[in-house]
């Protein structure tokens, strides 16, 4: 089966984990404690940390886990990028539709 993920997000998805598991050694712990901290399974840390889909809670547990929960949403909030300033100010659609082909 071909795999369907792109490359771009295979790539972010292996810097994400190598990141994970940097922070975790900077911060002493091991793969046993963080997984217990988090609550997850340590073959389910070791997916994240190398790269493997994983679902949302659990990247979201492992953040917090690390500490690091807060500085990654803060990252994704619109209002703190420089295209979400400029646009604030418009109106934002309740919804988005893709146009379908005809």
């Amino acid at each position: 089966m071909k795999n369907r993920t792109p490359a771009a997000a295979r790539r972010a998805l292996a810097d994400l984990g190598e990141h994970l598991r940097t922070w975790r050694r900077l911060n002493g712990v091991t793969q046993q404690l963080l997984a217990e901290r988090a609550g997850v399974s340590v073959p389910t840390l070791r997916a994240l940390e190398s790269g493997a889909s994983v679902s949302t809670d659990t990247l979201v547990r492992v953040l917090r886990a690390l500490g690091v929960l807060d500085t990654v949403v803060d990252a994704a909030d619109p209002m703190n990028s420089d295209v979400g300033r400029l646009r604030a100010g418009q109106h934002l659609p309740e919804r988005v539709r893709l146009a379908r082909p005809r």
